[in-house]
């Protein structure tokens, strides 16, 4: 496969209610799209960086900065041996900027898969024809307002709910809705490193609750003082951005830093990547589950094909489409019984609606080769 062009398409996507974590609020997506372009077939990819280095350090203007000057230049020199593992090996000399090598290995797996007529899911051996969908709720300003929204998901059909917690918004949230949903509903919680080692006799008393786990609620840089929380707490815990990699994850499985591991595709550089942890997983007997970015349909799609490998055993982020945007830039993900439907069709399955991705496009820039 022989690339012309990439071009690179920044949108801005409102979103249909704030959503609060412990690092910020955000109201809409500054996201950043690539389109790799062959003379046999297009494919996408979705950059998951935020405006600003919160979540971690990337940012959506430092992305497009990378590709432009680094990433995308080594490209031309692999002529027409183009390919996603291709792509991978070539971009490994450069440290970091894991968000944006994903959107370009992505936005070539799914020209090279149109190209070959096969899906995301099959290339990455998916298991399953539907995937079980779970639901992030953001932090509220009262009980009330958390209650209603989480009995508003549950009467959708989500099968599990995940609660951002934060210091002085996590014993009385999640009590509340373990009282009002009962013990039947599938509850987690979602720390993103807002808490210290200091917290662990707090953060133990989450366990009362029966949670399927708390995720990160460490600094990401320290295994082992998760190691050390996790000998105080019987609650299983997650990680998520302390895993940018399948050493990452071997460490922090060695260390008994994580029993349960959130895959992120941008967060880890790929599906390529990620693929390879869910199989580290696999061999230890850890499971898994498919992390979201806001992600419009497009990251959506690819998501789902991820999840519904055998690994991921545990219920994900791939909300519908409606659960973020009012309208999405493609063909809206749907829940059914609690489930999305993985695309079938080649490559990513789904692509932009032109009308509606030109209408949210903020800036548009064509690489030629």
């Amino acid at each position: 496969m022989k690339i012309t062009g990439i071009e690179l398409r920044r949108i801005a996507m409102p979103l249909r209610a704030p959503f609060r974590t412990s690092f910020g609020v955000e109201s809409a997506r500054d996201i950043l799209l690539l389109r790799v372009v062959t003379p046999e077939a297009e494919g996408w990819g979705e950059c998951v960086a935020m405006s600003d280095p919160l979540y971690s350090s990337e940012y959506v203007e430092g992305a497009a900065d990378v590709l432009k000057r680094y990433l995308i230049p080594t490209l031309p020199a692999l002529g027409e041996r183009v390919s996603a593992r291709a792509v991978k090996r070539a971009l490994k000399p450069f440290k970091g900027h894991r968000m944006a090598k994903a959107a370009l290995e992505t936005g070539v797996l799914d020209a090279q898969l149109r190209l070959s007529g096969e899906s995301f899911g099959s290339f990455l051996g998916a298991a399953r024809d539907r995937v079980p969908c779970g639901v992030s709720v953001g932090i509220m300003d009262s009980i009330p307002e958390l209650l209603e929204t989480v009995g508003g998901f549950v009467d959708e059909g989500y099968v599990r709910i995940k609660l951002k917690i934060e210091p002085g918004w996590d014993l009385a949230p999640v009590r509340a809705v373990r009282e009002r949903f009962g013990a039947d509903l599938l509850l987690q919680v979602d720390a993103n490193a807002a808490y210290t080692l200091a917290d662990a006799r707090q953060l133990a008393k989450l366990d009362e609750f029966d949670l399927l786990l708390i995720e990160q609620p460490l600094a990401d840089d320290d295994l082992i003082q998760h190691a050390q929380l996790a000998k105080r707490m019987s609650t299983p815990i997650c990680l998520d951005e302390s895993i940018e990699s399948v050493e990452d994850a071997a460490a922090a499985l060695t260390l008994g830093a994580a029993s349960i591991i959130n895959v992120k595709p941008g967060r880890v550089g790929g599906y390529l990547e990620a693929k390879a942890i869910h199989d580290l997983c696999v061999a230890h007997g850890v499971p898994v589950w498919c992390g979201g970015m806001l992600e419009t349909g497009l990251g959506r799609a690819a998501n789902v094909a991820l999840a519904a490998l055998p690994g991921f055993t545990l219920p994900g982020d791939t909300s519908a489409s409606r659960r973020y945007y009012a309208t999405d830039i493609t063909t809206p993900f749907e829940l059914a019984d609690g489930h999305l439907d993985v695309p079938t069709g080649p490559g990513l399955g789904i692509e932009p609606i032109a009308d509606i991705l030109d209408s949210v496009t903020t800036s548009s820039e064509w690489i030629k080769f």
